[in-house]
């Protein structure tokens, strides 16, 4: 499968590797940002791997999944032969109005 990644979820990652950089380094954002890469270009092998969103879940939306590497999830929806990317996102803050945004367009 292909994966493509939004614009919202490239500028998700950019905004992480910042906030490492700035506070702890760049090797330490180097590290995140290389096994990040590996989790999406992982989904291509094995796309319905990832659990159902819970947040999404709720409203009866089953098709758009999860995976996470460290407190990242990685949400993304698996169609025919392409895996879209549509966040990575900090797993410990509040996602639903995010979500509702990125995926919903609420």
């Amino acid at each position: 499968m292909k994966v493509i990644l939004a614009p919202c979820a490239v500028r998700d990652i950019e905004e992480v590797a910042n906030y490492i950089k700035a506070h702890d380094s760049r090797d330490a954002a180097a590290h995140v940002l290389d096994n990040l890469e590996k989790a999406v270009l992982s989904l291509a092998d094995l796309p319905n791997r990832g659990a159902v969103v819970k947040e999404l879940e709720a409203l009866g939306i089953k098709s758009i999944r999860e995976i996470y590497y460290k407190t990242y999830r990685v949400i993304y929806e698996a169609e025919a032969d392409l895996v879209s990317v549509f966040c990575v996102a900090d797993g410990r803050r509040d996602l639903v109005s995010l979500l509702e945004k990125r995926i919903l367009g609420l």
